[in-house]
């Protein structure tokens, strides 16, 4: 999945002039973020060391912090001693900066809906979006034009040569005026002067010096960049507001591949994002999969910076090696663009990739032909093996991974009681069976957190037998069944993500399994798959902290085009968020059914419209039990969603 961003071979300034363009975005779309002046303390006051050092020929200090305007080759001595012993400037410290103001408001889902896609973005493209949250921005300054902020800048604007350590911005108090500049282009500035008392997180930072940078920006700064204080009044308190909102667009809305690309609907894309941003939140995306998401981006981030630096370096044609390493750069940063946009689209997500799969090829049979029982335990006793037959092959392992690299098509996995993770559970390419000796409660397979999936079956046929499988960490489906056919027998699924997915062209058995926990369906099939279930517990699912209850799915979900086919014999489906047994129509599926306006509008039983639906399925109910499910027993969602 590639972006269109600028050719790799031509610099910058040749791509539609960028370098202007992109440099002047660039501190609209990256402030200080607001996380980062929540964590930092406020009144945090730091000194920079003014130690001896040796000099350069007109007496300063070589390894002196100094003060620079970015982009600009001219320096400035920071406190330099001279030979005098006699401060530069008026060494007087800044006072610790004021607090700023911290909304205490929380957002939910559906309002950050309604305010970036509905009130902000409207019908806007990407293209247009600065603009639209710079006119977010001027509807509320109208309300009060001069206030008081700190202005937080980047340490590299003021500081170079100097051990900063830790501290993330430069903060200044200013006084701030919003009057409108004429003729001034994205991104929206304002006024600013130094305020009274000169106050900053840096105490022995010159008044002079900020005086200075400020005058060669004209004394206008990103707006992003000031921090409204307390105590200003409501008004002000707004203005914080709308500029926080600001600032979460750029943070966790907008990527830099945006205005490069053509989307038809970009307020779409941005519910896409707030969603992911929610799902991250709330946990339904789980802490360790959500940190490797957060440093893809931060990796794509990088790359692209490290490629705009590579092209702005290249002067008139490129030489080979210069071509070759501008393309190398612009596939990686292509390749985590494409990555990223696996997140960002639910249809995708629900079972794409969050990081790259490494896909395990199928050994098949031995060339012998012959069929070996592993053995998992620590220690192999006369007694573990005393029910096997005279001339059964066994080969012990003191781990399930070694057991299951181990394993052709056709072997037996036997695991005596205890705790076991490997990772090879997550793509079963071969046709074996695992089986747990002893209690199905004392044989636990714990998920590892850095795979989507737990067990992931690919073979023709895979058993899995009285077996315990937690669920920590992966986000997909405890199993999912890609393709052949998947037997659970006498196993307990404890799950954290989503439950059992059958995919199309699968099947699924399953008998005297217990699944609970599940924040999507406990088992879902997807159009075309074949499921039989029989004497199961299916309960406690399809809890999560759901955006729209109308989607809860209950403790069973079919997807229905084409029809899947699904036996249920002597279950107990209970307790679930939802129906006990869910039947997902698209919503144009019957659109031509009057039965079906009918129904919704509660002129005729549904339980009519519910039989002629089951009719249609591949789908027998006998013999089960169904209670204390939300919704009821069974029913339909009529819902548009895409095939995968």
């Amino acid at each position: 999945m590639a972006t269109c961003a600028p050719d790799p071979l031509f610099p910058l300034e040749d791509f539609h002039d960028e370098t202007a363009q992109k440099a002047s975005k660039e501190h609209l779309k990256k402030p200080v973020s607001s996380e980062m002046a929540h964590e930092k303390a406020q009144s945090h006051t730091s000194t920079i060391p003014n130690s001896e050092v040796p000099s350069y020929d007109d007496g300063s200090p070589s390894d002196a912090p100094q003060i620079v305007r970015n982009k600009v080759p001219m320096r400035r001595k920071l406190l330099a001693p001279n030979p005098d012993s006699e401060e530069p400037f008026d060494a007087k410290e800044a006072q610790v900066l004021p607090q700023i103001f911290i909304s205490n408001k929380t957002y939910t889902y559906d309002e950050r809906v309604a305010l970036f896609c509905d009130h902000i973005i409207g019908q806007c493209s990407a293209e247009d979006a600065d603009e639209a949250i710079s006119f977010y921005i001027i509807e509320k300054l109208a309300s009060k034009r001069s206030w008081t902020a700190v202005w937080k800048t980047s340490p590299e604007v003021l500081l170079v040569n100097c051990d900063i350590g830790d501290l993330p911005f430069v903060g200044v108090l200013v006084d701030v005026n919003c009057t409108p500049c004429e003729g001034k282009s994205l991104p929206l500035r304002v006024s600013v002067s130094v305020a009274e008392p000169y106050s900053s997180n840096i105490a022995n930072l010159p008044r002079e010096l900020v005086e200075d940078v400020l005058r060669e920006h004209d004394y206008s700064v990103p707006i992003l960049d000031v921090y409204p204080i307390q105590g200003m009044g409501a008004d002000v308190d707004n203005i914080a507001e709308y500029l926080e909102h600001a600032r979460f667009f750029y943070d966790f809305l907008w990527r830099d591949w945006d205005d490069e690309e053509e989307c038809d609907e970009y307020a779409g894309l941005i519910e896409k994002r707030i969603q992911l941003y929610y799902d991250i939140q709330d946990g339904t995306i789980p802490g360790p999969i959500s940190e490797r998401y957060r440093k893809t981006l931060e990796e794509y981030r990088s790359k692209r910076l490290d490629l705009t630096k590579f092209q702005t370096k290249i002067r008139g044609e490129a030489l080979p090696g210069e071509a070759v390493e501008c393309w190398k750069k612009y596939y990686e940063m292509s390749m985590l663009c494409g990555l990223l946009k696996f997140w960002e689209d639910l249809r995708l997500r629900s079972h794409g990739p969050f990081y790259p799969r490494i896909y395990k090829r199928r050994k098949g049979q031995r060339t012998s032909g012959r069929i070996v029982t592993h053995i998992v335990a620590q220690i192999m006793t006369t007694d573990m093996i005393k029910n096997f037959s005279a001339d059964t092959l066994i080969q012990q392992h003191d781990s399930l991974s070694a057991a299951l690299d181990s394993c052709f098509s056709g072997d037996t996995v036997v695991v005596f009681p205890g705790e076991y993770h490997a990772v090879a559970l997550a793509s079963l390419t071969d046709d074996i069976s695992i089986k747990g000796e002893g209690e199905r409660k004392e044989v636990l397979f714990y998920s590892d957190p850095s795979y989507d999936n737990f067990v992931a079956s690919k073979a023709s046929k895979v058993m899995l037998m009285n077996l315990t499988l937690v669920q920590h960490g992966t986000c997909d489906g405890i199993v999912v069944v890609e393709s052949g056919q998947l037997t659970l027998d006498n196993c307990v699924l404890k799950c954290q993500g989503t439950g059992v997915c059958v995919l199309t062209g699968a099947s699924l058995v399953m008998k005297n399994c217990e699944i609970s926990g599940a924040k999507g369906a406990g088992v879902e099939l997807y159009p075309g798959s074949v499921a039989e279930l029989h004497r199961n517990e299916i309960h406690h699912c399809s809890n999560q902290l759901a955006k729209d209850s109308k989607g809860s799915q209950g403790g069973i979900n079919l997807k229905v085009l084409p029809q899947p086919q699904l036996k249920l014999t002597d279950n107990h489906i209970h307790d679930n968020h939802g129906y006990g047994v869910t039947i997902l129509v698209p919503d144009n599926l019957y659109k031509a059914s009057e039965d079906l306006e009918q129904t919704a509008s509660g002129d005729k039983n549904e339980t009519d419209y519910l039989s002629k639906a089951l009719q249609k399925l591949s789908l027998e109910i006998t013999t089960n039990k169904l209670e204390s499910n939300t919704k009821g027993d069974i029913g339909l969602l009529c819902k548009m969603w895409v095939n995968s």
